[in-house]
């Protein structure tokens, strides 16, 4: 008979979304503890979890079964367990369909499939079935057709059983075993769990009213904890007595034997590649020779490159390998997919991660990164001695991700492609607002709770409740506090709802439904409901297909480039030693630079004044949590102040550009390889198990590595010393082939920005639409590169901002309360019939449906109508009568002219109300702000600007247009303030102390523009600055104001031209520079970047270059 096996039958998890608190780690726990053989894992028509329970049930020793409770209609459950592996298989196709009927919206499920049931053991359970509800309600005939039905379709009864429970009354178990015994079915015991102790019941029930969007009542709360139910995971013993009590000893055999008799064993193959279709008949192999060689070809001709000899041998032992370890098709799909890219003009990045190592990447234009030219390893990217799939992740503008994925759907079969579920869960913030929702708490409150929160990446509540005071304090305010937080700790890290991996595409050349259960995604595209390590655990192939918000910003500016400056660029073929681009670099110029933006790393940018595309690598490298303590050391021996010193000589060449500082986990390889005398495939190794720690090898390897820095000729003492810096800095290392390929998209951008500004920022200001402060940051810092932004114009704009006359228009959906349909009707008609004359024309012109007032006023206050010869204040007095005129005449023109009522004139609003309206209509300040008339000021006294507040660690200075004042008095009886503060960019609160008042109570007043020094501070109305001094603008003392005059004759040639703007920037200062072109008698105010220092040694050099008689420094009183 065997031994006997005790398991539950029907559990459902937390996989189930919000239909249960169980997590499966601690599910097998428990079981154990309470003396289970066996458990079926039965979620509601998903098997998200399975392959994460299988695993943790087999290293418990417990007998892992899989299994479904599927929905057929409502009330009608039935329950599938996997009897072995096509048994498995068939539950992929059974749920698999089920998530394709619902996303079809259909109630009813059939299962109609005979090879679909076979090797399942399947259960009507004891709840929500069919059988159990007809026999409840006394409709026995029901029940016995249902059960009939379906052992005619399976084709025996053998398989079938009715589920029992010990919730079930007497009766209803008694009446269900006669029925089972006539039609010859078997009764088994089945106890359904969906939470593990009977005191969880309660957070079931919040989380079953999360589900359905409902609260607790009052009462509901106040039994918290106290009601008991039956769904939870009983002791062994417990159940057994029980049954044996009631006299159920058939329904306990039989699921005995069902857990005993399963033979379910998962096999997990290596991955499945799908066959490359290549022409003809040639082998993968020959045809991805064949492209990379033609591919190589094409790539040195435009390098110039001598000699070929070092690229053909790399290529020839790359390809050996990718050959050797079964690669061959994985290239040519990822080929396949770039090509499509490139033939439909889509930009792929110029690489990611250790792929840009890779010469035959290089060759097959998947990546644009010279690995020879840069010194990448292939070996850190495919490596024999670690036998692994390739992972090419591929980079592609977000705007048009999907174009590639639907290619891949059309390339490989809809049923060979899905993409990867990944799951949202209750983190320690959303947790406390989904319960407190539950418990009918309002918004303002979950806000208050939300607060206390630390805004820390993946910080849970016990750290939080450990780390914040207030968090303590409001948990123990009231007993409702105390069960909100204790049930918001229960539910924390539960699945909340699934969506899509950001990347990740799944490729098979068998139907993936054989393989991996499917579902519906949002656009109707399939999506795994493995998460991406369990895709590729099954033997799937993944590629990540990133979409990259940057990526569409260089795309996008390089087409402006075409359209707005009437030039081509070739972005992959820039120089990166372009000077002008590096002195934008050493400026720290790079605010929409992809990775260089941030406040941190522009500071590295200011210090170390990077004269090198390899500096900028390192930057990029180095910026991160570890290696940052390097960056010091970096910047003193990149300038010498810190002299540059190696381990060994012997590593000098591969330390040499990064001043002897390790950098880069490519250079632990170079180490070991030049004098340990590993391979680089070993040498890889051992930075894999420097990076992960692995005591046992790193320790191995030291021997292997001593030894061979021995057979080279050095000390034990020299290789124990160069091995101990290798250990202490691989771990740190980074990437070479990541941050080259990375840091030459940011160059390409910073390229952009420095040689075609307008393009650049009309790519960068279409990225951000929707987020008003980047708007406002990067809206200031065009103005401040010269760019001419103008407000939507009727006849100019575009939907979306446009880059004209290398001018900027906003675009007219960018004005709020303005439907895209209304955008595209203006610009439709402009097209058709010609620019609108004036704002008449334009009311008489549009659809009838589109003259309302609030969206005409939105276009009027946003400036829409500037250039049509009224002023906004004329427009919108007279918009009633207008709109009045237009319903009267309806379409006859004549009769419309005769009624047009006069415009009656208007003063235009002031200058404030003006500013207020265009930030509420186009979440900017788009005419010239108070504090602007102070940019002297704000040069001289070298101020930051309030969005950038938030980023300033020390004392800061900033120019704020005081919008609002409130004096009170302290305890003390002392008076101060608390302002308001705006400029282009924002607001911010500014606390004024009585000692500072007391200075300027006198001065500081509404709508005066004052200069503040001050620190900013968190407080719990979220930010503000604690002045420690004021002065109204007007009053600073300004410098005399500096300027260079330079006369450009038409004897100095184009190449001392260059000699001066090279000059320029290795003098870059803040005097301002203004040109006079002779020949043309232009005269222009140099960009910022060409700005120099006020010292006498520059004028020298400019005499002595351009003539004495055309350089001048003038000194200017203000």
């Amino acid at each position: 008979m065997g031994a006997v096996v005790f398991g539950v039958l029907q559990i459902i998890s937390s996989y189930s979304l919000l239909q249960s608190t169980i997590k499966i780690p601690q599910l097998v726990r428990e079981a154990k503890k309470k003396g289970y053989q066996a458990l079926a894992l039965t979620d509601v028509n998903v098997m998200y979890g399975v392959i994460e329970f299988y695993h943790e049930c087999l290293a418990a020793g417990i007998k892992p079964i899989l299994g479904l409770t599927l929905d057929l209609g409502p009330k009608d459950q039935l329950l599938l367990l996997a009897q072995n592996e096509r048994g498995y298989q068939n539950l992929m196709h059974i749920s698999t369909r089920k998530m394709r009927s619902l996303a079809e919206g259909e109630e009813f499920f059939k299962l109609d499939k005979e090879d679909e049931l076979q090797e399942l053991s399947i259960i009507t359970p004891p709840q929500n079935s069919y059988v159990e509800n007809s026999v409840s309600h006394g409709k026995l005939t029901n029940a016995k057709n249902y059960l009939e039905k379906l052992s005619a379709l399976v084709g025996t009864s053998k398989n079938i059983y009715i589920g029992i429970s010990l919730a079930m009354e007497t009766a209803l178990q008694t009446t269900l075993g006669q029925l089972a015994e006539q039609l010859k079915i078997a009764t088994v015991a089945v106890e359904p769990v969906n939470y593990l102790e009977q005191s969880d019941l309660f957070e079931l029930q919040v989380l079953e009213a999360l589900k359905d969007g409902k609260q607790l009542s009052a009462e509901q709360l106040s039994v918290a904890g106290k009601a008991k139910g039956n769904a939870w995971l009983r002791p062994v013993q417990e159940i057994q007595a029980e049954y044996l009590r009631r006299g159920l000893q058939a329904p306990l055999t039989a699921m005995q034997k069902l857990c005993r008799e399963n033979k379910l064993q998962l096999h997990f193959s290596a991955p499945r590649l799908p066959h490359f279709k290549t022409p003809g008949n040639e082998t993968a192999q020959d045809f991805l020779r064949k492209l990379c060689e033609n591919g190589l070809e094409r790539r040195l001709k435009k390098m110039s490159v001598a000699d070929v000899s070092a690229y053909e041998e790399r290529l020839d032992y790359e390809l050996a390998v990718i050959h050797r370890m079964g690669f061959d098709d994985y290239f040519l799909i990822v080929w396949d997919v770039t090509n499509y890219a490139h033939q439909a003009q889509i930009m792929i990045g110029p690489g990611r991660g250790s792929a840009a190592g890779s010469l035959v990447a290089y060759a097959l234009f998947i990546t644009d990164v010279d690995p020879l030219r840069y010194e990448l390893l292939f070996e850190r990217f495919l490596n024999e001695e670690r036998a692994q799939m390739p992972d090419i992740d591929l980079d592609i503008p977000d705007n048009r991700r999907q174009q590639i994925i639907r290619y891949v759907h059309q390339r490989y079969g809809a049923e060979h492609v899905a993409q990867i579920i990944t799951f949202g869960t209750l983190g320690a913030k959303q947790v406390l607002r989904d319960v407190g929702r539950v418990f009918g708490m309002p918004q303002f409150e979950m806000n208050v709770w939300s607060k206390t929160v630390p805004s820390v990446l993946h910080v849970t509540l016990k750290e939080a409740y450990k780390n914040s005071p207030s968090l303590r304090d409001l948990v123990a305010d009231s007993e409702k506090n105390k069960l909100l937080f204790k049930t918001a700790l229960a539910l924390e890290g539960l699945p909340r709802h699934f969506s899509i991996h950001a990347a990740g595409i799944i490729l098979s050349d068998k139907n993936l439904a054989d393989v991996v259960p499917l579902q519906v995604g949002n656009d109707e595209t399939l999506l795994t409901q493995y998460t991406k390590d369990t895709v590729e655990e099954v033997g799937l192939l993944k590629i990540d297909f990133l979409g990259l918000r940057n990526l569409s910003i260089l795309a996008n500016a390089v087409k402006w480039i075409q359209s707005g400056y009437q030039q081509k660029l070739d972005v992959h073929n820039i120089s990166l030693d372009d000077e002008a681009t590096l002195n934008l670099f050493q400026l720290a110029d790079t605010t929409g630079v992809f990775q260089f933006e941030s406040a941190g790393i522009k500071n590295v940018l200011r210090h170390l004044r990077p004269n090198s595309f390899e500096d900028i690598a390192a930057v990029n490298a180095l910026y991160r949590p570890g290696p940052m303590e390097n960056i010091d050391h970096f910047i003193r021996r990149r300038h010498g102040i810190e002299e540059t010193t190696y381990p060994a000589e012997i590593l000098k060449p591969i330390l040499k550009k990064t001043y002897g500082i390790l950098v880069y986990q490519e250079q632990v390889m170079q180490v070991a390889s030049a004098m340990g005398g590993f391979t680089l495939g070993q040498a890889d190794l051992l930075r894999r198990a420097m990076s992960k720690k692995k005591g046992a090898v790193i320790e191995q390897m030291k021997s292997r590595f001593v030894v061979g820095a021995q057979k080279k000729g050095f000390t034990v003492e020299v290789a124990n010393q160069v091995y101990a810096y290798i250990e202490k800095f691989a771990n740190y290392g980074f990437n070479r082939s990541h941050a080259v390929a990375y840091t030459k998209m940011a160059f390409q951008l910073a390229y952009i920005k420095q040689h075609y500004p307008a393009a650049f920022f009309a790519s960068l200001l279409n990225a951000v639409i929707g987020n008003s402060s980047k708007m406002k940051d990067y809206l200031l810092e065009a103005k401040q590169h010269h760019i001419k932004i103008h407000a939507p114009d009727v006849n100019e704009s575009q939907l979306l901002f446009i880059l004209h006359k290398r001018s900027i228009y906003f675009g007219l959906q960018n004005v709020k309360t303005i439907r895209s349909d209304f955008a595209k009707h203006i610009i439709a008609e402009r097209r058709l019939h010609g620019n609108f004359r004036d704002f008449q024309s334009f009311l008489q012109r549009i659809d009838n449906r589109y003259l309302k007032k609030d969206p005409l006023e939105a276009l009027i206050y946003a400036g829409a109508f500037d250039e049509l010869g009224q002023n906004r204040a004329t427009l919108v007095k007279n918009l009633p009568k207008m709109l009045s005129n237009i319903e009267l005449s309806g379409s006859n023109v004549e009769l419309f002219e005769a009624l047009a009522p006069r415009y009656e004139t208007f003063t235009e609003i002031g200058l404030e109300e003006r500013l207020q309206n265009e930030e509420k209509y186009l979440g900017v300040y788009l005419s010239v702000h108070p504090v602007e008339q102070f940019s002297e000021v704000a040069r001289q006294q070298n101020t930051t600007v309030i969005s950038r507040i938030p980023e300033q660690k020390e004392t800061l200075r900033f120019l704020a247009y005081i919008k609002k004042v409130k004096v009170i008095r302290t305890k003390n009886g002392q008076q101060m303030a608390f302002a308001t503060g705006e400029d282009q960019t924002g607001q911010i609160d500014i606390t004024i102390f009585s000692d500072l008042y007391k200075k300027v109570a006198d001065v500081l007043a509404e709508k005066v523009v004052m200069l503040v020094s001050g620190k900013a501070e968190q407080s719990k109305r979220g930010l503000q600055v604690v002045a420690r001094q004021m002065i109204p603008a007007s009053e600073v003392k300004l410098e005399q104001k500096a300027i260079y005059y330079i006369r450009l004759t038409n004897k100095i040639s184009k190449d001392t031209q260059k000699q001066m703007l090279k000059l320029m920037m290795q003098n870059h200062g803040r005097t301002p520079v203004i040109l006079f072109e002779e020949v043309t008698a232009k005269k222009v105010m140099l960009d910022k970047r060409y700005w120099l220092q006020n010292e006498q040694r520059v004028v020298v050099a400019l005499s002595k270059l351009l003539g004495q008689e055309n350089v001048v420094l003038r000194n200017e009183n203000k």
